[in-house]
């Protein structure tokens, strides 16, 4: 995955085709995605669309963005902070590179697991800030700070960059995705690692600091526990 990564910008359709297919794989070792409702909050690329639905599963993007060719295609406009979706409908949430951009990481990972049904499963992966791809276009000079990179970006383009701090993207860390995750009584971690990395750097993350630097993404792969049954009378 790290080798198709370092081609995002030259070749993004193989970056995309080969990050829906590692992340449709991903799943799959965890829940089975034919006939199984998939809702992708802040809705990819196209290849995420059909390498879903060539599962058979009933994907449905969603973004707040009416303009994403996907949702135009009969997709769902919303907001991931309040998704118009019901309490425990979904069978799997899929959310990929979203968590960076929203000013409530937790807040959004809450509306997710909500709408999940018990036992239904929710794949999150985010970019963190420390990561050396945190600035994004305007990486890696984020690291000196947030307005030198978006500076520096617009004297070199002629035009600001499309992520900028407090804006369109946030200071995000691995450690709160782990915190999230390990803090939420109501979902069982399934999967947490590296997304870009080969599953021995797992281990990474049990490494505060150099975790923020080299994880590069992060990503977790949880299930939403089933309800309490309640005892007999």
């Amino acid at each position: 995955m790290f080798a198709s990564f370092l081609v995002e910008q030259s070749d993004p359709d193989r970056f995309y085709g080969h990050l829906a297919a590692d992340s449709l794989a991903t799943l799959s070792e965890h829940v089975e995605v034919r006939d199984r409702i998939v809702v992708d909050v802040g809705a990819g690329p196209a290849q995420f669309a059909a390498a879903f639905r060539a599962a058979g599963a009933h994907y449905v993007p969603l973004d707040h963005d009416p303009h994403v060719a996907s949702v135009a295609d009969g997709g769902i406009v919303g907001s991931a902070l309040a998704l118009p979706l019901a309490t425990g409908s979904i069978d799997i949430v899929f959310s990929s590179n979203l968590l960076e951009h929203v000013p409530d990481v937790e807040g959004v990972a809450d509306e997710m697991v909500r709408v999940l049904r018990p036992g239904g499963v929710l794949y999150l992966s985010y970019t963190n800030w420390l990561s050396p791809w945190g600035g994004h276009e305007a990486s890696p000079w984020h690291w000196v700070s947030g307005d030198y990179a978006a500076r520096r970006y617009e004297r070199k383009h002629g035009k600001p960059p499309k992520n900028r701090l407090g804006e369109t993207i946030h200071r995000t860390s691995i450690a709160q995705g782990l915190t999230w995750a390990t803090r939420t009584p109501d979902i069982e971690i399934l999967a947490a690692r590296p997304r870009y990395l080969p599953d021995t750097f797992r281990h990474l993350l049990r490494l505060p600091g150099v975790r923020e630097i080299l994880t590069w993404n992060l990503l977790l792969v949880v299930r939403k526990r089933p309800a309490p049954v309640a005892p007999p009378r």
